[in-house]
């Protein structure tokens, strides 16, 4: 898969029809925010920037899909930022601060590699 995402990716990943522009700004400003905070978490372990002579793997599948959904997720909880969603006659839900899922696409949190420093 192609590094970094595209925001068409994002949509496709969303179900948001790729002639609905209403929101382009809003999920390109949270995909850039994603691909910046993944190149940031994984320096030194992926090749990002498409280097020819590079030793580094290349973004895999999981990494780009992580991304995207983080994105998502990102996007999604703007509406919520006191951590709570009203859902009408059921009333309100907690929205949990992280997802396992998207930990573990991208390999953070009590995913991640353990470390020696």
């Amino acid at each position: 898969m192609a590094w970094p995402p595209t925001l068409t990716a994002l949509k496709g990943d969303l179900g948001i029809d790729e002639a609905d522009t209403r929101d382009d700004a809003r999920l390109t400003s949270m995909l850039d925010a994603a691909v910046v905070f993944v190149q940031r978490v994984h320096a030194g372990g992926f090749d990002f920037a498409g280097d020819l002579g590079s030793t580094l793997p290349e973004p895999d599948a999981d990494l780009v899909t992580g991304t995207l959904r983080l994105a998502g997720r990102w996007h999604t909880r703007r509406r919520s930022p006191d951590g709570l969603v009203a859902m009408a006659e059921l009333g309100a839900a907690r929205v949990p601060s992280f997802d396992p899922d998207i930990e573990r696409l991208l390999r953070i949190g009590r995913y991640r590699s353990p470390v020696i420093a």
